[in-house]
């Protein structure tokens, strides 16, 4: 049963006649070309064509450009050239153009039928390596959205588990119910306000929803102390930060984030605490946070004072800056909206048992808010 089709392309009628009959006898199908006009028609109208025989000398387009042809239109189609010419730079031109092989006239049948198979068993070859590959990167492209399936499902699980410890934190501390939510929300809207990647903000977000994870190891009698804390007491509360960063830093997802929770009580100019970090030695995440903190605190109730307003707490953010704040995330958070942070205060108010702040950080980064 006839197979792979060959177009041979020969200026002299008796050599295609007497290679089509050779080939015919090995079950080939060939299709005769008198020139490379006739063979361009037939790569064009009626291809594939798993191999090419082509004379060199031809008259019009010869052989060599017709080879450069067959490349730019069928490039997995080998190209044996056939000719007369004995003359080893014309074979090493053809080969360096694409050529896969060369046949010297007058050939015996074996010499035509061992080229012909060399060159169909190369294609076949190139079609399995371009099938290999195809299914390679399919199944690597599976694999790859496998894992980020379950990187993802990873991810969210560690996020259900801080959420589950920033919720133990609000039940033993009632004071400050929704805090870290709110801050965290204020943390992600100022960050993609100031073109902090999306990877940098999911970091910033755990930063600033545990940043006061450390209280937990803080004494009752201390951390719920109705009245003004004693220097001691102070001191101790003063820990929570160190407190923290030992508590996280251990968890390798958790790192990065570990630093925002040891340094959000550092002060742009040095004043602040544990470590009197100053200006840039302070993680941004945790300069981006110490303004959503000072935000929420002015805004929200207290036992000893009534929230204030949300211009309030521009007035006073602005004239920090410098001193506890970064000038440069201030100047970002004054050409924000009120009614931004109003917003999120309120939807967070409403849906406080199913907001979730990691949930909303990738809300806002598919909608580009």
């Amino acid at each position: 049963m006839a197979s792979e089709r060959i177009l041979i392309v020969d200026d002299e009628a008796y050599v295609r006649t007497v290679m089509a009959a050779m080939l015919e006898k090995s079950d080939y199908s060939p299709v005769l070309a008198a020139n490379s006009a006739e063979a361009l028609q037939h790569l064009e109208n009626d291809a594939p064509y798993d191999l090419v025989l082509s004379d060199i000398m031809m008259q019009g387009l010869d052989g060599i450009g017709l080879l450069e042809r067959v490349r730019a239109i069928e490039p997995e189609t080998p190209v044996v050239m056939v000719t007369a010419i004995h003359d080893v730079a014309v074979a090493i031109s053809a080969m360096r153009k694409g050529a896969y092989d060369y046949l010297l006239k007058p050939f015996e049948k074996e010499q035509l039928l061992t080229a012909v198979r060399r060159a169909l068993d190369y294609r076949r070859l190139v079609q399995q390596n371009r099938l290999y590959r195809h299914n390679l990167e399919q199944l690597v492209a599976a694999r790859t959205e496998m894992l980020r399936l379950a990187m993802n499902d990873l991810e969210r699980s560690y996020d259900i588990t801080l959420e589950a410890l920033g919720d133990a934190l609000d039940l033993k501390d009632a004071e400050t119910e929704g805090h870290s939510k709110r801050v965290t929300a204020y943390t992600i809207a100022l960050a993609r306000a100031m073109g902090v990647s999306s990877t940098d903000i999911r970091v910033m977000a755990r930063g600033a929803f545990l940043h006061d994870i450390g209280k937990m190891a803080i004494p009752d009698a201390i951390l719920l102390k109705p009245g003004t804390l004693n220097p001691q007491e102070q001191t101790v509360m003063r820990e929570h930060c160190a407190r923290g960063y030992q508590m996280l830093r251990k968890i390798p997802f958790l790192q990065e984030a570990a630093e925002i929770v040891y340094s959000h009580q550092e002060h742009f100019d040095g004043t602040g605490y544990p470590r009197s970090l100053k200006g840039e030695q302070i993680p941004l995440g945790a300069r981006i946070f110490a303004v959503s903190d000072t935000l929420d605190a002015i805004t929200s109730d207290r036992p000893y004072r009534r929230a204030n307003s949300f211009t309030a707490a521009r007035k006073e953010i602005g004239r920090c800056s410098g001193t506890q704040f970064d000038p440069r995330v201030v100047q970002v958070y004054l050409s924000m909206p009120d009614k931004l942070w109003d917003d999120l205060r309120t939807e967070i108010s409403v849906h406080a048992r199913r907001f979730s702040p990691f949930a909303f950080s990738d809300h806002h980064e598919e909608h580009g808010t």
